[in-house]
């Protein structure tokens, strides 16, 4: 297991250290086509820094389907409705690969605090 502390780190960095992690690169084992062995920790996640104007100009974006039915919020609307913990899994789930891989490492992570 790997333990990602991040107090006083940007959200990018631990974010960006967390998928490198959970694609496995890190191990001489490393292939494409699997998912890597172990899970990743990320720990004291509400004292995360976001840097420059993110918390009013981060949007999160999502769309039921339906017309009308986009719905927009920043990092603070986020944090405040799920935590600084939905922020950061959204935040490594944008740097992995976008496959059928996906979903199988995102279960791998770990975050608390």
């Amino acid at each position: 297991m790997i333990t990602i502390d991040a107090q006083n780190n940007t959200l990018g960095r631990v974010a960006s250290a967390a998928a490198k992690a959970l694609l496995g690169k890190h191990t001489a084992t490393f292939v494409r086509n699997a998912v890597a062995d172990g899970e990743v920790k990320i720990i004291n996640v509400s004292k995360v820094r976001v840097t420059g104007a993110k918390k009013d100009d981060k949007e999160y974006i999502r769309y039921s389907g339906y017309p009308g039915g986009q719905k927009i919020e920043n990092y603070a609307m986020l944090t405040t409705r799920l935590g600084h913990s939905e922020a950061v899994r959204r935040a490594v789930k944008g740097m992995l690969p976008k496959n059928k891989l996906q979903t199988p490492r995102l279960k791998k992570l770990i975050i608390e605090g």
